[in-house]
């Protein structure tokens, strides 16, 4: 089986064209009208936002029972669908059922299939959608990147192995970031043609509790922390976002300091990182930057990240301390004018 790569992603949401607006307002995605997963639903609003390669589908439902209605009862605006395009639809999801994957809906006319994926989260297969044309491969954002999802204790491995067993996906790098008292391990998984990586992590319930377990008792269990979107510049990318109103996490300007000693020559100067709290980091292939945006969820769960790669395939182990580190920040933050 071959996952082609993420087709769309569906944001199971409370008001989808409320959500929609704010989608086209600060990231810059175009209305891309009605979309429709399943025809003929009563109480069930679908909107699709685009750019680049990006699409993401904005779902409500007002009918009890609806997946969107209860998903978004229970844990908020959030992730609930992640559609994979794959060669023949029929015949992968023949595959994953025969390999161990559980049955969410099974295909039927004009009905998608879906599988279990983690949490309340399913797997759509879905055919490949034709390419981004000329215009949309000059947007600002150009791809997901990855898809991070925070896991309870002990989930990692079985999410691993399902990824790993049912879907076909190889295992590319793992990490325990231990930051202060607080620590997680994580894993990271990717199709084998390198269209959908998926960051996983789970707390070490061993120590404090930290932003992992922050957001399994906000959420109220396993889902998607945030979505990587890739920029093919990210120095360009977060002045565009922050004059929309997008709002991203600070970094200490001592983490600039000896920078270019630990890394070299970099893509970007290091003064316009630091102006911009971006991070970076290598690994065996080249460079990659990153920054988080600040949470605007009510639960302080979802949030989107910007990356940038230069030749980078994986993700630098200092970069994930640094991206934790503003993370807690932010929740420190949140407490105390909470106070």
């Amino acid at each position: 089986m071959d996952i082609l790569g993420i087709e769309y992603v569906e944001f199971y949401v409370e008001d989808a064209r409320e959500a929609a607006h704010t989608w086209c307002a600060t990231y810059g995605f175009r209305d891309g009208g009605t979309f429709r997963s399943r025809d003929g639903e009563p109480g069930v609003q679908s909107l699709l936002v685009q750019q680049g390669d990006i699409d993401l589908v904005l779902t409500t439902s007002t009918v009890p029972g609806h997946p969107a209605y209860d998903y978004v009862a229970r844990h908020g605006d959030g992730v609930g669908v992640i559609a994979f395009a794959v060669a023949d639809v029929q015949e992968a999801f023949e595959e994953a059922v025969r390999r161990g994957a559980d049955v969410v809906t099974a295909p039927s006319g004009t009905v998608a299939p879906e599988i279990r994926g983690f949490g309340d989260v399913v797997h759509r297969f879905v055919p490949r959608g034709p390419e981004a044309g000329p215009g949309r491969a000059a947007d600002l954002l150009q791809e997901i990147d990855h898809v991070a999802v925070c896991l309870p204790a002990g989930a990692l491995r079985p999410t691993t192995d399902f990824y790993r067993k049912v879907l076909d996906f190889e295992q590319i790098f793992e990490e325990y970031v231990e930051v202060g008292g607080q620590a997680m391990d994580s894993t990271v998984v990717q199709s084998r043609s390198g269209g959908a990586t998926f960051t996983l992590i789970e707390p070490d319930t061993t120590k404090e509790p930290g932003q992992i377990a922050g957001f399994l008792d906000a959420h109220d269990g396993a889902g998607v922390q945030h979505l990587a979107f890739r920029t093919d510049d990210i120095t360009e990318a977060v002045p565009a976002l922050q004059a929309r109103g997008v709002e991203f996490l600070t970094t200490p300007s001592a983490y600039y300091d000896a920078l270019a000693d630990r890394l070299g020559e970099l893509h970007h100067r290091v003064p316009t990182l630091r102006d911009l709290n971006i991070l970076v980091d290598r690994d065996h292939w080249g460079d990659v930057f990153q920054i988080f945006a600040r949470s605007e969820h009510p639960r302080r769960t979802y949030f989107s990240e910007i990356i940038d790669r230069h030749g980078a395939k994986t993700f630098g182990s200092g970069n994930i301390k640094a991206l934790y580190q503003a993370v807690e920040r932010q929740a420190e933050n949140t407490a105390v004018a909470g106070s």
